[in-house]
């Protein structure tokens, strides 16, 4: 299998990588054993390792040494375990890993609450309650930035601009398999004790604290160059495979979200593996970029970080916004009301995110003639994300809505953002944040966004295009049990986190003053409810995967590319050759077609 050759592959790499180093350290005079610096100067060639091993060799690089690559020759459900170059089997090799990883982030989130239930001390030390922490957190950021990209972003943007597959389809698996790189790193960091920096990883912390920091900061820079080469890709995709007729005006929301968000990862990424960089070279290499008495600058690292990491939100949210829009004009029965201004929304998102980084900083000792021009700034992009949210209102007003489970779903990410925005702008706020920074109030904030826009957006979309996936449709009523039981567990859980904040619970400690006891055993036990609902949904998704009923090809009467195919797509996508003559929402004029298929040559 090509999964054991990547291991195989991955262990020859790190060994080899490891006994490079120690003999450079012994040819020095160094002590010649050094686990940090052996397996940061083995990160390489154990990455190399398992790439070439799981297929890039087989598949890709056989040709560059005069050789024959190896036929794609796996069928069936055997090809998720591949090394394979189309972009639907991609799709569903990204869904099913951060599905995953999301499940297991949420188990570490229940721990998580059990100790919290009452003060004073139950079932973790500090420690190990900050090492739960910070992999709940890395987990879930990991599952937000890049779920919906990977898998929907894959699956289904070549197919909604009519090209066959992705421009670079080799490339595309190679993005892929970097993340089950991503995943042992993380495992790897827990196995060593774990990291006690939360997801932020903040030096110099990060850089004295044990082990598992090293390991995080490779998996984050991992992952990062994944959604690099991965945004080279869509960007290269929509930019030269559209089909005929397939004009920016045409595009549907979805992908200009993807678009959008494509341009933010290729920009901004770069930055976060800087910040990764140093402290790996800080830990293993003795440099000083953040020790103030050797010319460092504490500060450095969270002036680096926050420049990838408050963009990083908006790639985080911009593509559940794209589905959001997506879902609602289909499920109104209504075109996309103010397409061009929701389109500007995202653009103008993209482009002030890399000015408004630094209210993270606030409490940082900044200089205060910084203060006025990061809150003005903060504030201002309120109002592209505004656009979106008056588009989403606006398209299902006075609409014919069918409450159908992703509909519910968008409805739901409409709902929650409400509150994760109006709350962000009382953080913009300079001086309040002051009193609020690194309380519950900036948790509940933070989930409301994530978890409340960008994870339930996740789920809309797997309701949505799962019969496109998989050729069969999901049960309703268990989809609809599924919602309601999330969203009043989610409220429930997150919204009483304003009001501990508010009283002076601060975050990502393990313990607190005893008159919050009442609130948090609601909370953790609202968040235990919470967690219960993905049972129904895992249920759901993999007994309708394997017995549910033959979806047709638009089970939803929508109008977008991807609905004029067969569920689920051959090959090459499209039997014949779309022409697109029309925009993507064609509701309220019968004679109006967003494509027509012509036989190919």
């Amino acid at each position: 299998m090509s999964i054991l050759k990547g291991i195989v592959g991955g262990i020859l790499g790190y060994l080899l990588g490891a006994a490079l180093v120690t003999s450079i350290r012994a040819a020095t005079g160094a002590e010649p054993w050094d686990f940090e610096v052996a397996t940061m100067g083995a990160y390489l060639p154990t990455v190399v390792g398992w790439l070439l091993g799981v297929g890039v060799w087989e598949y890709w690089a056989r040709p560059w040494f005069g050789r024959e690559a190896k036929p794609y020759t796996t069928v069936g459900w055997r090809r998720y375990f591949n090394f394979d170059t189309d972009h639907k089997v991609i799709g569903i090799q990204y869904l099913v890993s951060f599905l995953f990883l999301f499940f297991l982030a949420g188990l570490f989130a229940m721990v998580m609450r059990w100790e919290l239930m009452n003060p004073g001390r139950d079932i973790l030390t500090p420690s190990s309650y900050n090492g739960f922490m910070s992999l709940h957190g890395t987990m879930m950021v990991f599952v937000a930035v890049a779920a919906i990209v990977g898998a929907f972003g894959n699956y289904i943007v070549p197919i909604m601009i009519g090209a066959d597959d992705m421009a670079f389809p080799k490339l595309n698996a190679l993005s892929y398999w970097l993340v089950p790189v991503v995943v042992a790193f993380l495992t790897a960091s827990f196995l060593v004790g774990g990291y006690d920096t939360g997801w932020t990883g903040y030096a110099p912390l990060s850089v004295t604290t044990r082990t598992g920091a090293l390991f995080f900061n490779l998996a984050f820079l991992t992952l990062g160059l994944s959604s690099i080469v991965g945004a080279i890709n869509f960007l290269t995709t929509v930019h030269k495979m559209r089909a005929p007729g397939m004009t920016w005006s045409r595009l549907p929301i979805f992908v200009w979200s993807i678009y959008v968000t494509s341009w933010l990862s290729l920009i901004f990424t770069q930055f976060i593996a800087l910040a990764m960089l140093m402290v790996v070279f800080a830990r293993t290499l003795g440099m000083a970029f953040f020790e103030a008495a050797a010319g460092g600058d504490p500060l450095l690292y969270q002036n680096v970080f926050w420049f990838y990491s408050h963009p990083a939100v908006y790639i985080m949210i911009l593509p559940a916004f794209g589905v959001t829009l997506e879902i609602l004009s289909h499920f109104s029965r209504k075109p996309l009301f103010a397409y061009k201004w929701a389109v500007g929304g995202m653009i103008g998102i993209a482009a002030m995110s890399a000015f408004v980084w630094a209210h993270h900083m606030f409490t940082s000792g900044m200089p205060d003639v910084l203060l006025k021009p990061f809150l003005a700034s903060t504030e201002l992009i309120s109002i592209p994300t505004g656009l979106i949210m008056l588009s989403a209102l606006g398209t299902i007003w006075q609409g014919r809505l069918r409450l159908h489970v992703p509909m519910l779903f968008a409805l739901g990410v409409v709902f929650n953002f409400l509150f994760g925005g109006i709350t962000g702008v009382f953080l913009a706020d300079a001086p309040l944040d002051i009193q609020l920074h690194d309380t519950y109030f900036v948790v509940a904030h933070f989930h409301y966004v994530i978890l409340g826009g960008g994870i339930f957006g996740l789920f809309a979309a797997v309701y949505y295009w799962f019969p496109k996936m998989t050729g069969r449709m999901m049960n309703e009523t268990l989809g609809k049990v599924h919602f309601w039981w999330m969203i009043i567990g989610f409220n429930f859980t997150f919204m009483p986190m304003f009001w501990i904040g508010m009283n002076g619970m601060n975050r990502r400690i393990s313990d607190y003053v005893p008159n919050l006891g009442g609130t948090n055993r609601m909370i953790s036990l609202a968040g235990f409810f919470l967690g219960m609902s993905f049972v129904i949904f895992l249920w759901n998704y993999i007994y309708s995967w394997w017995r549910g009923a033959d979806a047709p090809s638009n089970p939803w009467g929508a109008t977008t590319l991807e609905w004029m195919t067969s569920s689920p797509p051959p090959l090459e996508n499209f039997d014949v050759i779309p022409e697109v003559v029309g925009g993507p929402y064609t509701y309220g004029d019968k004679s109006a077609k967003h494509a027509i298929l012509e036989p190919r040559l």
